[in-house]
């Protein structure tokens, strides 16, 4: 029998691996409009919600007191989740990857403004690596005019209102009711672009599209799950082994090599998160022990 931190490592590398492949499933899939990739992320991101619905609860399983929260939650997360599908299409793999891990920085900026929380100066400093960081990558692509390096910023400040959003919807909604409301919008979001040019698939690439729903889907319940089981600062290195796969994965499909920059910028993003996570875990540490004396 594994621990329960076994258990929760185990499910954030997993998560990590699907996370992974869908990001190569959203590059590859470029031969089909954003909007029809969108509709299979949501549609079949819902079958693996069904399973963990309860039988008592599949006649009013959508049922919330907290619409408005689920409502602002699911834009955050469709304008994140339409940017990055954007940035994989034009950007290279590793460097989509490497700015994204800076979402923590986001985080912590809006929690001072939504939370009321209070932000030392262990977690400004982590702030001001992970904006040097995001310099460092996207420099030259300002420069030159490259404005697709501007998705995977605009990921970050979604993504960094879910966190938030999510944090105050799970006090008291069970998460497969906060991720078949996220799901559901996808694909309705997806639907409205059927009259804008979609692509028939084959039978091959109908089940590629289709796996990047089932994968997105599942790599969230397993995220998750990897919280649930064990700490944060435990698990929470696993992460950047996306960045490994996304310069495997960059390297053998597309021949993309990441530069220095880009590696030099991804570890400051990298460094910066660390901070972040360690004195989260600090605080939380400290605010238990209080709580004991």
């Amino acid at each position: 029998m594994l621990s329960k931190n076994q258990l929760g490592f185990f499910y954030m590398f997993i998560s990590v691996c699907a996370f992974s492949l869908m990001d190569v499933l959203v590059k590859w899939s470029e031969a089909y409009p954003v909007g029809q990739v969108l509709f299979f992320r949501g549609f079949c991101g819902i079958i693996p919600l069904l399973f963990l619905i309860p039988k008592d609860r599949f006649s009013d399983f959508y049922k919330t007191s907290r619409p408005y929260l689920h409502f602002k939650r699911c834009l955050a997360g469709l304008i994140a989740l339409v940017s990055i599908f954007i940035a994989l299409r034009n950007l290279p793999l590793a460097t989509v990857v490497s700015i994204t891990f800076a979402a923590p920085v986001f985080t912590t900026i809006f929690s001072i403004f939504l939370l009321n929380e209070k932000v030392g100066l262990y977690r400004w400093l982590a702030v001001i690596v992970g904006f040097v960081g995001i310099i460092v990558i996207t420099e030259p692509g300002f420069s030159s005019l490259n404005f697709y390096y501007i998705y995977p910023i605009i990921f970050c400040l979604g993504l960094s209102y879910v966190a938030i959003a999510i944090r105050k919807l799970s006090t008291t909604e069970p998460v497969w009711l906060i991720s078949f409301f996220f799901s559901f919008s996808i694909a309705v979001l997806g639907l409205f672009s059927l009259f804008h040019g979609w692509v028939m698939p084959n039978i091959t690439d109908l089940f590629l599209l289709s796996m990047v729903g089932i994968l997105g889907g599942l790599a969230n319940l397993w995220l998750s799950q990897s919280y649930k089981y064990s700490e944060v600062s435990l698990v929470t290195p696993l992460k950047y082994l996306a960045l490994v796969f996304a310069i495997i994965f960059g390297y053998f499909i597309w021949s993309e090599v990441p530069t220095i920059k880009t590696l030099l910028g991804a570890l400051l993003v990298i460094i910066s998160s660390f901070i972040i996570f360690k004195r989260e875990m600090t605080l939380k540490k400290r605010l238990a022990a209080s709580r004991h004396e």
